[in-house]
């Protein structure tokens, strides 16, 4: 029994020990990583910066272009006639002023016919008055014999009569120019592209006789050119700027133009400015109704901001940079413009030689500290 309780007694203190032991050596250890953590610092992150710098970027855009012709107009019958004689088919290649289609109206050659037997009517009448005036007067220088009233009544006759001979005259002009319409001819040299009329066809102006017109013609050794720049890209373009386009039919080919007009305004729809260069199209590879693929540079005019497209961050709070200022971290809201060759042009609160971080990310916290290592110039 007293062996049992010795037992007993060494088992407490042997457990008694271990706890003991235990308790110190968790303490010790948590006093050491208390140490630890105070002793190393937090470390800095470290981000890939450039100094900014002022640059001129060079680029172009591509965008579709319509060739037209220079001159197009519809050919319409000015009187109510028929098709008497075609001088042109589709594909005739015309000069100015030369005849077209010959047109018959009897109707307008009967009134000439009438106007004309007016005027030499109204002309005896006139002859008459006035010889019969002239005599009043002769005679009137001897005094006495004609009163003036007579002489009065017979110059108002005379005079009246005179104003309707010009009036017949006027008459018979205007049937005159009518027969002169019965001669269409081309306003300009081109190609007629169009013919809607045969010979006995009943035609007349639009809406009364025709509904088409009797030719289209179109000036084809000029063309124009339009396109419709866009509103960001209106600013680089000025009088004679080169393009250069080409055209699916003639892949091979490349052709120049020169900028020549300015529409000044903005389309509502497209937000577009239309912009017409002149194309010389004396070989006729060309043809109106092409759709062009034009390729229109836009020079550089004043140096600006420059940095690679990676250093600009796109966010639901808007498109910023990242510079770094005294080891901060500051988000500079910026707008960027053209980009070529994998950098950017950028308009913002910026000066020459700042920090701005190479890979810009929404995970770089406003006010954060980080280290900058400087790639030199971007």
């Amino acid at each position: 029994m007293k062996r049992n309780n010795q037992s007993i007694q060494f088992l407490k203190t042997t457990l008694g020990v271990a706890l003991l032991i235990t308790i110190f050596s968790r303490c010790n250890s948590s006093e050491g990583n208390a140490s630890g953590q105070k002793a190393a610092p937090p470390e800095v992150p470290t981000v890939e910066t450039f100094s900014l710098e002022k640059g001129m970027l060079s680029t172009e855009i591509k965008i579709p272009g319509e060739l037209i012709s220079f001159q197009q107009v519809d050919l319409y019958a000015h009187e109510t006639s028929f098709v008497k004689k075609l001088y042109v088919d589709v594909g005739s290649e015309v000069n100015a002023g030369q005849l077209l289609v010959l047109l018959d109206a009897p109707e307008i050659r009967s009134r000439l016919a009438g106007a004309e037997s007016r005027w030499k009517s109204q002309e005896s009448v006139y002859k008459a008055s006035k010889a019969s005036y002239d005599r009043l007067l002769e005679t009137s220088k001897t005094p006495g014999t004609i009163s003036p009233n007579d002489l009065d009544q017979a110059h108002a006759r005379m005079s009246s009569d005179y104003d309707q001979l010009q009036a017949a005259k006027a008459s018979y002009r205007e049937i005159t120019n009518s027969l002169d319409y019965l001669e269409i001819r081309a306003p300009f040299g081109g190609v007629i592209t169009a013919r809607n009329i045969n010979p006995g066809a009943y035609v007349g102006p639009s809406g009364r006789g025709s509904e088409n017109p009797l030719f289209t013609l179109q000036e084809q050794k000029h063309l124009r050119l339009v396109v419709s720049v866009p509103e960001a890209y209106t600013s680089y373009l000025e009088q004679n700027d080169e393009v250069q386009f080409k055209v699916k039919a003639l892949p091979q080919d490349m052709f120049k133009a020169k900028v020549k007009r300015q529409a000044r305004a903005l389309d509502v729809r497209l937000r577009a400015e239309r912009v017409e260069m002149d194309v010389y199209n004396n070989d006729k590879k060309l043809m109106p109704g092409m759709v062009a693929d034009v390729t229109i540079p836009l020079p550089a005019r004043d140096s600006t901001f420059i940095v690679p497209k990676s250093a600009i961050v796109n966010s639901a709070e808007g498109i910023f940079v990242i510079r770094l200022q005294d080891g901060k971290v500051q988000h500079v809201t910026v707008k960027p413009g053209r980009t070529a060759d994998g950098k950017t042009e950028i308009f913002g609160e910026l000066n020459v030689g700042d920090q701005i971080v190479t890979t810009g990310s929404e995970e770089i916290r406003v006010g954060t500290a980080v280290a900058g290592k400087n790639q030199g110039r971007k």
